[in-house]
C-alpha cells in the first residue's frame, strides 16, 4: 500500500494513450542514459532516452539501446557505430561518461517497425545527425507564377 497524499484525479488531466511517433526527423536531446544487463545476462546495453525538443511532438520520448557489451562482435560493432554517430552529432568525440552526451541537441531519424511479440507498431531510431543537418522543406518546383499567387 502507498500513501497518495490526498491525490485528486479531478484536478489532473489523465495521461493520453501515446501512439508511436510518425516516421521522420526530429530535433531531440538525450536526457537519460543507463547501462543495463541484457536479457540473457551475458552482456550490457546502454539505454538512451531522447526527448523531442520542438514541433507537434515536443516533450515526447524515444529510446535507443546500444549493445556495447555483447558476445556477438557484429552487434558490438553496430552499437559502437551508432554511439560514434551520436558523439559526432553532438560534438563530444571522446566522452568518458554517457552523461556528457546529455542535453545536447541533435537530429534523430525515427522509423516505425512492427514488434515481433505483439505485432504493434513501435519506434526505432535509425539515424543521428548534427542539429544543423535538420531536414529542410522540399524545394518548390520552378514556376512562372509569382510566389504570392502560388497555392
Amino acid at each position: 500500500m502507498a500513501n497518495l497524499n490526498g491525490f485528486d484525479a479531478r484536478t489532473v488531466e489523465p495521461a493520453a494513450d501515446f501512439e508511436p511517433l510518425p516516421a521522420g526527423k526530429y530535433l531531440a536531446a538525450i536526457i537519460e542514459s543507463e547501462m543495463k544487463p541484457t536479457k540473457s545476462g551475458g552482456g550490457q546495453y546502454l539505454q538512451l532516452t531522447f526527448q523531442i525538443l520542438d514541433g507537434p511532438y515536443k516533450g515526447r520520448f524515444a529510446w535507443a539501446r546500444l549493445n556495447l557489451d555483447n558476445a556477438n562482435p557484429t552487434t558490438v560493432k553496430i552499437a559502437r557505430g551508432e554511439l560514434s554517430a551520436i558523439c559526432r552529432a553532438v560534438g563530444v568525440l571522446a566522452p568518458k561518461d554517457s552523461v556528457e552526451l546529455h542535453n545536447l541537441p541533435l537530429v534523430i531519424t525515427v522509423k516505425l517497425k512492427k514488434r515481433q511479440d505483439t505485432g504493434d507498431l513501435t519506434n526505432e531510431i535509425k539515424g543521428y545527425a548534427a542539429k544543423d543537418a535538420e531536414a529542410s522543406p522540399a524545394p518548390q518546383a520552378a514556376s512562372n507564377t509569382p510566389p504570392w499567387r502560388r497555392p
